[in-house]
């Protein structure tokens, strides 16, 4: 051969050399992760770019990590970590719209991230679970399942859940929440139902009553007997009507009715589980003060009829109407309207401020606009009068009392009942969809199972799967002997299945393996396909013993050079076991042998 066919050669080689170090270094920064059976391939330094998260902290020591497949192995949702996966890559954090929020949430808590980075293109999908949860929150606190509570709960609920497990409970701890269930919770037994039923016969008859009692044929007169003198010096008496007052069948009515207000209000306060929250709550605020009333009233009849002033006091028994928010205890879809009332506050508070700021701007307009032309009819005297004509012609009502007479003022009012049904439309349909989604969620719920399979918590087994090695307690590697399971040649042969086939390792064949590292062929390998030998320098065909928690070993490695001269370096490895998560982690110092 010549010297420049030697030389060409030898150049051929080196670019051969470099070209596989180079696939091989590649290889190297190549990363496998395996999420819920689904494996993702990316480079190590992609998993950099978002610090001081789980996958830019990998190290082969984590206990889900494969050294036989290569692979890390995350048991989540494969879905939601394609996203993440992304967001390293790209930087930009999209929401799947076929996952659930808290799902989502749960999954970026587990990886580390920060859920407030997701796009602004996704952020409304995303957060449409927050409004559902605060939706389910708030149904809860109303109390709309029918369900029976448990002995459990209820002894909890009215505070005596240590002597309901000591086995001590009293015959008034048992009668108590029986008798609270009969009077406050219509649904939990047929006789509730009929209390139920009783409560609100006498409350519509109550409202009836005290309707009809101001109407005009319901009355009768009050006839007095006068002693009159008459022409002839002599004494007679006439009858004389004085006034009319409702017929006495309605008093009996509103006492028998207020009777078993009173009765009801009494039972259910000492049946109460918390008295202090009976107190304050508004319906039973509305309830005793309706039924303090009609006592009220009937002393001052009694005893302050000669006074002037005292048909006053009736005024206040108009109370006695808010009886009718009593029958929320009966009816969910009550309830639902209230709490969408509540729930639309804002928007309420916002109609009310445009409302209130167009009446005034509009009866200040008509009142200068019917001014300027000669109107000897102008209905606008003031500006106070042209705000009850400028309310009732935004709310669309429009009475005729109070109408604009000259041009101005005509277009004026076409400007005010204009305004007026754009300011009402805007808010109306988010009431609407506050009471849609409401009682949507309410019938959802009453559909859904009472009880639901239970699912147990099962520990995950811990620790690295080694080749040739058991597992110690917690996971951590222990002795094994020889000959055991995934020893010798079978770890090899699935090492081997387990690598691609157009690895950069598999890629070189005979004289091109110079500079690689010579292996044996029943020798244990590492992760990188290096024979590893034990400290002792024994056999290569011995299965390699590995140290258990707290060990220390020296390995040395052996490999050729480029120029052929023999390399050694030595390993020191210490195993320490988590005691908190059961993981093992090695240190490994590299020292080279002269």
């Amino acid at each position: 051969m010549s010297k420049w066919s030697r030389k060409d050669h030898k150049f051929k080689y080196k670019m051969f050399v470099a070209d596989m170090n180079l696939l091989n270094m590649d290889a190297e920064n190549r990363v496998v992760l395996n999420v819920g059976g689904i494996r993702h391939e990316t480079y190590k330094a992609t998993l950099k770019k978002i610090p001081a998260t789980r996958l830019s902290r990998l190290t082969e020591a984590l206990a889900n990590y494969d050294p036989i497949l290569n692979e890390y192995f995350f048991d989540r949702h494969p879905g939601v970590f394609a996203q993440v996966l992304n967001y390293y890559r790209t930087g930009k954090l999209h929401y799947p719209s076929d996952v659930c929020g808290p799902l989502f949430e749960e999954e970026l808590e587990f990886w580390g991230l920060d859920a407030n980075q997701v796009e602004p293109c996704c952020w409304m999908t995303y957060t449409q679970h927050r409004d559902t949860q605060e939706t389910l929150a708030v149904l809860d606190r109303l109390d709309l399942d029918t369900e029976k509570p448990s002995e459990e709960e209820i002894a909890r609920k009215f505070g005596f859940e240590e002597a309901y497990f000591n086995g001590t409970l009293s015959w008034w701890q048992g009668m108590k929440p029986k008798i609270w269930s009969l009077f406050d919770e219509p649904y939990s037994s047929n006789a509730a139902k009929v209390i139920g039923i009783l409560s609100v016969f006498f409350i519509c008859v109550s409202i009836v009553s005290f309707c009809l009692k101001t109407h005009p044929d319901m009355k009768v007169p009050v006839i007095r007997r006068v002693q009159v003198r008459t022409a002839d010096n002599d004494t007679s008496f006439v009858i004389d009507k004085t006034s009319t007052e409702a017929h006495v069948a309605f008093f009996y009515i509103e006492c028998i009715c207020n009777a078993w207000f009173t009765f009801e209000i009494l039972v259910r306060f000492v049946a109460s589980p918390n008295k202090c929250e009976f107190i304050n709550s508004s319906v039973n605020m509305i309830d005793y003060i309706a039924t303090a009333s009609f006592y009220i009233d009937l002393v001052l009849r009694t005893f302050a009829n000669h006074l002037e002033n005292a048909d006053i006091m009736e005024f206040f028994s108009i109370i006695r109407i808010m009886r009718l928010f009593k029958l929320t205890r009966h009816s969910s879809g009550l309830k639902i309207l209230i709490q969408t009332f509540r729930a639309s506050a804002k928007e309420l508070t916002l109609l009310v401020f445009f409302l209130v700021l167009g009446i005034v701007i509009f009866a200040s307009l008509v009142y200068y606009a019917e001014r300027i032309q000669i109107n000897p009819h102008n209905d606008f005297k003031s500006i106070p009068l042209g705000l009850w004509w400028a309310l009732v012609t935004m709310t669309t009502v429009g009475y005729g009392d109070m109408v604009p007479k000259t041009y101005i003022g005509m277009f004026v009012g076409a400007l005010c009942a204009l305004a007026g049904v754009l300011t009402i439309a805007l808010p109306v349909p988010v009431i609407v969809s506050n009471f849609a989604m409401y009682y949507s969620h309410t019938q959802a719920r009453a559909k859904l199972p009472k009880k639901r399979r239970r699912v147990l918590p099962v520990e995950q087994p811990r620790g690295p799967r080694i080749p040739g090695q058991a597992q110690g307690p917690g996971g951590c590697p222990g002795n094994v002997p020889p000959g055991g399971p995934m020893s010798g040649p079978m770890a090899q042969n699935r090492r081997m299945n387990a690598i691609k086939a157009n690895h950069p390792k598999e890629m070189m064949s005979g004289a091109q393996k110079i500079g690689a590292l010579s292996v044996g062929m029943t020798a244990p390998f590492n992760t990188n396909g290096v024979k590893i030998a034990d400290g002792g320098g024994g056999g290569g065909g011995a299965p390699t013993t590995l140290p258990a928690d707290g060990d220390t070993t020296t390995t040395t490695i052996t490999g050729g050079g480029d120029s052929g001269v023999q390399d050694q370096l030595k390993i020191n490895s210490q195993v320490t076991l988590d005691p908190v998560t059961g993981q093992c982690f090695t240190s490994t110092i590299k020292q080279p042998m002269f």
